[in-house]
């Protein structure tokens, strides 16, 4: 009896472990199954506060899996490529900074090009006649230049003037001096109602007051954000070079003055260990500069103070420097000083701006330009000269007639350069 009952449980018991047996196979033969028409993928997932990319594993149905892949290798593709391209700005920006040199990122319109505009003297102080004009028109920057010539300023990637006076309410006119100008520090406004990105202090008036003047200046400007260059508390800051990081380029300005041009000058030149301007009568400090700056950036501009005020030919110090310092590898070298506009020539394939004349800066009326340059990617695209006048303080750009008159003023005393009927210069 007990034997009979002993071979049911026996035979219930290998009847239950052949059912589970079963049950596994048939399970694992599904799955493999499932894998066989499933794929397992992995895909990556972007941390969007890190922007890292991240691993994670799932399960998805294979038929997905081509469309996400796709996707995926899109977005990487197109951030490597960003990524790339921000991060070669950014090397160059932190490799100037840990040369310490003065550098700028600067943002241009268009990602190809980068449009700098040139324009020569302005005159801020308020006992002169602009100023003065200024606030009896409202303050109002469009009431003293015309707003197609501010649009203009405003539009373009840089502009870069002559900051003829000191901003500073401190220290004494020198002595013996004719002209001596300064003007109210919270008038640095007005450098910014005009598009002003960059000033040269490189220049016969920076030191009307003294010392504390251009000291005060060189703060002012620094304190408003915008960029100087061509003086210094020491003789290295004033022969800094401006750096711009652009498009993935570098673009180096220099600024330098010859003025005034005896031994004992009223403006001071830097030395080692006083402030003042970079002056360059002797030129074997200025051709160091552009030499570095050369070695430093794809494209180096010179904007220098120079010639013989109100003369409109070239004197014999500038056609001199203008061939060393081409010599000495710059690619553009721009004017001032004279208050009038001299001629364009092209010196050992340098483009060269004599002078731009006074932009805003007396009553008189004068004519004057705004010169407009535009670098590509292999250098200078092109080059414009735009026709000005200076007149009853108010300075506008020029059409019609008059405009073409001083084109052909421009290319009867520029016969090395052709400048077409839009003002483009085309060399050699």
């Amino acid at each position: 009896m007990r034997r009979g009952v002993f071979h049911r449980v026996l035979k219930l018991v290998v009847i239950f472990v052949g059912v589970l047996l079963l049950v596994l196979l048939v399970g694992g033969m599904g799955l493999c199954y499932w894998n066989a028409t499933n794929e397992k993928s992995m895909i990556f997932v972007r941390n969007e506060e890190s922007f890292d990319i991240e691993e994670t594993v799932e399960y998805i149905d294979a038929k997905d899996i081509f469309y996400i892949e796709a996707e995926v290798e899109e977005m990487i593709e197109s951030e490597t490529m960003i990524a790339q391209e921000e991060s070669l700005g950014e090397q160059l920006y932190r490799e100037a900074q840990e040369k310490g040199q003065k550098v700028y990122m600067l943002d241009a319109e268009n990602d190809e090009k980068v449009t700098l505009l040139f324009a020569g003297d302005v005159l801020l102080d308020s006992n002169y006649a602009v100023m003065y004009e200024y606030r009896c028109k409202g303050s109002k920057i469009e009431e003293v230049i015309s707003p197609e010539l501010l649009e203009q300023m405003h539009k373009a990637d840089l502009f870069m003037i002559n900051n003829e006076f000191t901003f500073t309410d401190r220290g004494e006119p020198l002595e013996g001096k004719s002209f001596t100008f300064r003007a109210d520090p919270e008038d640095v406004s007005v450098l910014h109602e005009m598009g002003v990105d960059i000033v040269s202090l490189a220049n016969n008036h920076a030191y009307d007051y003294g010392e504390i003047s251009l000291l005060d200046t060189m703060d002012t400007l620094d304190n408003a954000g915008i960029a100087r260059v061509g003086a210094g508390r020491d003789l290295a800051e004033a022969m800094q070079p401006v750096y711009y990081i652009v498009n993935n380029r570098k673009i180096a300005i220099v600024s330098a003055t010859q003025m005034e041009r005896f031994a004992v000058p009223d403006t001071k030149g830097a030395t080692p260990d006083s402030a003042g301007v970079f002056r360059c009568m002797e030129e074997e400090k200025l051709v160091q500069v552009i030499q570095e700056a050369g070695a430093e950036s794809d494209y180096v501009i010179l904007y220098i103070h120079w010639g013989t005020e109100n003369q409109e030919e070239i004197d014999w110090w500038q056609e001199t420097q203008s061939k060393i310092y081409a010599e000495a590898g710059v690619d553009l070298i721009i004017g001032g000083h004279p208050h009038v506009l001299q001629k364009l020539d092209v010196v050992q394939g340098v483009p060269v701006v004599y002078s731009l004349g006074n932009f805003w800066f007396n009553s008189k009326t004068m004519n004057t330009c705004v010169v407009e340059v535009v670098l590509g990617e292999t250098g200078l695209d092109s080059m414009r000269f735009y026709p000005c006048l200076q007149s009853d303080k108010y300075t506008r750009l020029l059409y019609g007639e008059v405009k073409e008159e001083v084109l052909q003023y421009m290319r009867d005393i520029s016969p090395n350069v052709s400048i077409d009927e839009e003002g483009y210069i085309f060399f050699g």
